[in-house]
C-alpha cells in the first residue's frame, strides 16, 4: 500500500511554479521537490529515503496547510482550500484503471520562496493505494487554476495495450461555483520531438445530455523529465484558456518505460 500528498503551485505568469510530494510505501519514506523559474529548473530534488527536506503542517481543521522545504531554494507556503475536496473515488474510471483513490482541494497560495513573496494558486492532493504498472502504461494529472476560483482537475489512465487517448479512463471535475463531475472528457495532446507534452486540448461534457462542449486548451510554460527507475515523469506546468479567461496549471505524464 502506497500513500502520497502532492502539492503543486504556480504564480498567474507561470514565471515560478513547482511540485513537492511525499510519499510513503511499506518500505519508507521519500520525497520529490521540482521547481521552475523561467522556463527553467531552477531545482530539483529527489530522495528515495527521507522526506527530501520537506514538511508539511495541518492548520485549522484541515483546510489549511503549511509547507516547508528547506533545499536549495527554500520556501514556506501557505496553501487555503477554496472549496470542497474533489474525490477520485475507488468505482471511478480513472479509480478502477489505476487502482488508487484519493481527492484533491484546489488552493490559494501564498507565502515565500528563495526569501521573495509568492502569491498563486495551487492544489493539494492525496491518495492510496497499490498502482499496479502491470496494467497501465501511462497516467495523466491536468490542472488547470484561474485566478476567480474556476478550475479543472483530472487524472486519466492509459491500459496496458491502449494506444491513444480515446482508449483511456479518465475522471475529471469542473469547478465553478461547485464541483461538477464531467461526464464525458476528451483530452487531446500534442508533443515535441521527445514525447514531451507541448499542447493540449479538453473537451468537456459536463451534463449527460450537454450538446456543446466546454472547450479549454493549455500551452507548455516549463517542463522537464525525471527518471524514475522503471517510469519517467514528464512534469509540465501549461498556461490555460477557457471561455475568455487565462490561467496556470500542471501537466504531468507518468510513463511505464
Amino acid at each position: 500500500m502506497s500513500e502520497a500528498l502532492t502539492y503543486a503551485f504556480a504564480d498567474p505568469e507561470g514565471a515560478l511554479c513547482g511540485v513537492a510530494r511525499l510519499g510513503r510505501t511499506d518500505e519508507g519514506a521519500s520525497g520529490l521537490v521540482l521547481i521552475f523559474r523561467d522556463g527553467d529548473v531552477a531545482d530539483v530534488h529527489a530522495d528515495g529515503e527521507g522526506h527530501a527536506g520537506l514538511t508539511e503542517e495541518v492548520l485549522d481543521g484541515g483546510d489549511r496547510w503549511r509547507l516547508e522545504y528547506s533545499g536549495e531554494t527554500p520556501f514556506a507556503l501557505e496553501f487555503v482550500a477554496l472549496g470542497a475536496a474533489l474525490e477520485l473515488a475507488p468505482d471511478s474510471p480513472a479509480g478502477q484503471a489505476g487502482g488508487m483513490r484519493g481527492s484533491d482541494r484546489i488552493c490559494r497560495v501564498t507565502g515565500t520562496v528563495a526569501g521573495r513573496t509568492f502569491e498563486g494558486m495551487g492544489q493539494r492532493g492525496e491518495s492510496t493505494g497499490d498502482p499496479d504498472w502491470g496494467r497501465m502504461s501511462l497516467a495523466r494529472t491536468l490542472t488547470a487554476w484561474f485566478e476567480d476560483g474556476r478550475a479543472i482537475s483530472g487524472v486519466a489512465i492509459r491500459p496496458d495495450g491502449a494506444e491513444s487517448h480515446a482508449d483511456e479512463l479518465a475522471t475529471v471535475y469542473v469547478v465553478e461555483e461547485e464541483p461538477a463531475l464531467v461526464a464525458e472528457p476528451r483530452i487531446s495532446t500534442t508533443y515535441d520531438g521527445e514525447e514531451h507534452q507541448h499542447g493540449v486540448g479538453l473537451e468537456l461534457y459536463v451534463g449527460e445530455e450537454d450538446e456543446y462542449p466546454l472547450r479549454a486548451a493549455g500551452e507548455v510554460v516549463a517542463g522537464t523529465s525525471l527518471d524514475l527507475g522503471r517510469l519517467r515523469l514528464d512534469c509540465a506546468f501549461f498556461r490555460w484558456r477557457m471561455a475568455g479567461r487565462v490561467g496556470i496549471g500542471r501537466y504531468d505524464i507518468l510513463r511505464r518505460k
